[in-house]
């Protein structure tokens, strides 16, 4: 009895000693959480409303320097974010309610002609297949449905140039002259679409007179210059930086496809960002692992063995103090699952846990090994992966969960990315997740007020092991919907931007509105379209980001790898050598310092006020005919003919010819060209300084100008005028045009007579490429030649 009786209390003492042992286990990781996790395990997070603001007030006031994605900062408690782009709204509700108080004052409905399309310009860097050029080929096709007439854009030409021309939209490769302006004429369009950073040179001429009220709509998908923006700072690029500012505020809307890159771009921020949620890019992402399958590298590069189990646990991009702890509830919740795997020395499958993160920290990766072992994983089954390997960690997992609870606007990415690679995806029953995801159909969800729930839920569809047929089939329907999820979201967001920023003019005809768009056309993506050029998508992609920044030597401390197929630098993107912008600007200011000096030098006017008046007069007259008579003043003596070519900015100086037959008179003394003798309209007419009344007049106003003491002016017998846009359209006078006036000219073949120049081979009646009299006669009733 006595044996019996120690044997009993031995084995209470051992148990007693177990008790002890767990116990203060335990208390050890409480005290390991609270130490490095400040704040409450509160689930169901307030929201933050993030207006979108000017960048002179900064983002980083009202406490919002924290609300940054992974790698860049972190939220504060957890808390929600909110991104509401209030000042466009309010800009387009004002808008509006001033039209309808136009419209009541006239009292009477305006009427449109309708005599032609609505134009869209869409402007590209390049054409290679990627993921933009598939999601705006989709918006241009339902775009074309409602109504629009649309011509692409690109600096450089690429395999989607047949995709374009195959639904029926021209191609036109962009030259690109030594000053960066683009020799197109913008005006004939009633807006842009331009599209990728790469596109950012179009806005040399945006940026100038007369295109500064072309209404443009950029969308950024890139993060490249996101992620610069700090080595710009510390680096003391500051044109660099000025000349991005500059460009993202001529932008009427820039557009992102998600809700972190507004705040990674806050630093440009002018009150003009939009986010159009939806983007067929994860689906490319997905295409590109299931082509290469690299799985086997994949799982060695993971330190994953080939028949492991594996969890993918995913998160918000956004970094905040409640995410370890989400963490751990996850973890703890797969924990039952250990019981269906042997033990770590067996060679058969054993489960392990990658976690997907941005920012990790040494204490973050010491509380979570701690809360692992805690649970019952072996040391290295529980491990961080960067966000850099998140394409091969979902290529290789087995089920996904998404363990974030901060309660956002989007549905994201990295889920989509995940159901197009037919994985199981598990969530917890956000209103952005519960959107998209149907429980037990596509998806599987948990309560987030009670994550303990996701064990019950990772039984059913993992049995021996393995992921259960229920699982598979999940995952399987998941991928058949995610390749278009949020397709049409995207498509009819941009149709109704349009309805916002354009207003067209009288004379277009009134396009669908976003909600006509017929439902089959805007749901999903244009996939066969690409199935002959996709497989391209993947030769440029590690050049893809930094291309431009490349070329525009803008990414300066990066060195070029020798073995990289970076093209050659163009010719046209040297001209924004910062240092002989810097050249040229000291030696404006050393002839700016001579005049003054020379000014201060000379005789200063004495007398009476009428004297005085008549010398200061006297010597302006001097000095503008001084000017004016330069080298092409000189070349222009004794020439039968003078042609005119009125202009507004700098814009239009690409299609001004530099001959002295030619002579250009600038509607504002602002947009003068350097060197040359152009005349300053406003100067003869100051009614043109007036913004209304130039844009009243137009060319108009030129003549005007002219016709004020011409023979100061114009000493020509013959006087001829070209509008610029004229050139713009190629359309002008050529070469044997001007042989064949001047001679018509010199031997009076036609007397005193008004010329006109039209191009017969562009007109879209002269199909049979007749003269000028058989066409007249053919569409006017053969009444041209006896008009005569």
């Amino acid at each position: 009895v006595r044996s019996r009786l120690a044997r009993f209390v031995l084995v209470d003492k051992v148990d007693f000693l177990q008790w002890i042992g767990t116990a203060a286990a335990f208390f050890l990781v409480t005290i390991l959480v609270y130490t490095f996790l400040p704040g409450s395990v509160v689930v169901e997070n307030p929201t933050m409303r993030l207006p979108s603001r000017r960048a002179s007030g900064g983002w980083g006031r009202g406490g919002t320097e924290a609300v940054l994605p992974r790698g860049l900062g972190g939220l504060e408690n957890g808390e929600g974010l909110t991104f509401e782009p209030t000042r466009l709204r309010d800009k387009w509700a004002r808008e509006r309610s001033q039209d309808a108080q136009s419209v009541a004052e006239l009292g009477r409905p305006v009427k449109r002609v309708g005599a032609r399309k609505p134009r869209l310009a869409l402007v590209f860097g390049d054409l290679s297949p990627d993921a933009m050029q598939l999601q705006m080929i989709s918006v241009a096709s339902v775009l074309e449905a409602m109504g629009y007439e649309m011509k692409v854009f690109s600096f450089e030409d690429g395999p989607c140039s047949s995709i374009w021309s195959t639904i029926g939209i021209p191609v036109e490769i962009l030259p690109v002259d030594t000053k960066l302006l683009t020799s197109m004429d913008w005006l004939d369009y009633d807006g842009m679409l331009v599209n990728s950073i790469e596109a950012r040179p179009v806005f040399s001429s945006l940026l100038q007179e007369p295109f500064k009220s072309v209404p443009v709509i950029w969308t950024v998908h890139e993060t490249s210059l996101a992620h610069c923006i700090r080595e710009y700072k510390s680096s003391g690029m500051t044109q660099i930086l000025g000349g991005w500012q500059e460009v993202f505020s001529r932008a009427n809307v820039i557009v992102f496809p998600n809700y972190i890159l507004p705040v990674m771009y806050a630093a440009f921020d002018s009150g003009n960002y939009f986010v159009i949620p939806g983007s067929p890019a994860p689906a490319f992402q997905a295409d590109r692992f299931i082509a290469k399958n690299y799985d086997k590298d994949v799982r060695i590069s993971l330190s994953l063995g080939p028949r492991d189990f594996v969890i993918a646990m995913v998160g918000s991009q956004f970094s905040y103090d409640g995410l370890l702890m989400e963490e751990a509830l996850v973890l703890q919740a797969v924990g039952p699952l250990l019981q269906q795997y042997p033990s770590e020395n067996s060679t058969q499958t054993e489960l392990k846990v990658r976690i997907l993160t941005g920012n990790q920290t040494d204490k973050h990766r010491i509380a979570l090994e701690a809360i692992a072992l805690n649970v019952g994983f072996s040391r290295g089954a529980v491990e961080h992966v960067a966000v850099e390997d998140t394409d091969n960690l979902l290529a290789i997992a087995n089920l996904v969960i998404y363990c974030s609870c901060l309660d956002e606007q989007s549905f994201p990415s990295v889920l989509v990315e995940a159901m197009i690679l037919e994985k199981l995806v598990i969530a917890p029953d956000l209103g952005m997740i519960t959107k998209y995801i149907d429980d037990g159909i596509n998806g599987l969800l948990f309560p987030r007020k009670n994550i303990a729930m996701l064990s019950q839920v990772l039984l059913q569809v993992v049995s021996n092991g393995e992921l259960s047929d229920l699982g598979k089939n999940i995952a399987s329907v998941g991928k058949a919907r995610a390749k278009d999820l949020m397709a049409s979201e995207a498509i009819e967001g941009y149709a109704v931007l349009l309805e916002n920023v354009i207003k067209f003019p009288s004379e277009t005809l009134t396009p669908l509105t976003a909600g006509e768009i017929p439902l089959p056309l805007k749901q999903e993506w244009k996939w066969h379209l690409f199935e002959d050029v996709k497989h391209l998508y993947n030769v440029n992609e590690s050049l893809a980001d930094c291309k431009m920044l490349k070329k525009m030597d803008w990414h300066r401390n990066r060195k070029n790898d020798p073995h990289s197929i970076t093209p050659k630098i163009d010719e046209t993107f040297s001209a924004i050598a910062w240092k002989e912008e810097r050249a040229n600007r000291i030696m404006s200011a050393k002839m700016k310092l001579e005049e003054e000096y020379l000014k201060e030098r000379s005789d200063q006017p004495r007398g009476t006020w009428e004297e005085v008046y008549r010398n200061v007069k006297r010597v302006d007259r001097m000095k503008n005919e001084l000017h004016e008579r330069d080298e092409k003043e000189l070349e222009r003596t004794g020439q039968p003919l003078c042609i005119y070519e009125p202009f507004y900015g700098e814009g239009t100086w690409p299609f001004l010819h530099q001959s002295s037959l030619y002579r250009g008179i600038g509607l504002s003394s602002k947009g003068r060209r350097f060197g040359a003798d152009d005349i300053d309209a406003s100067s003869r007419l100051p009614l043109l300084n007036s913004g209304y009344y130039r844009d009243i007049l137009g060319e108009f106003g030129a003549f005007f100008a002219l016709a004020n003491r011409i023979d100061r002016i114009h000493k020509n017998s013959w006087i001829g005028f070209q509008s610029w846009r004229v050139t713009a359209r190629k359309a002008n006078l050529s070469k044997n045009a001007e042989s064949a006036m001047l001679e018509a000219i010199q031997t009076q073949k036609h007397g005193d007579a008004f010329y006109f120049w039209v191009r017969m081979d562009q007109d879209p009646r002269n199909h049979a490429n007749q003269d000028f009299w058989s066409l007249c006669d053919a569409i006017n009733a053969g009444n041209c030649r006896s008009s005569i």
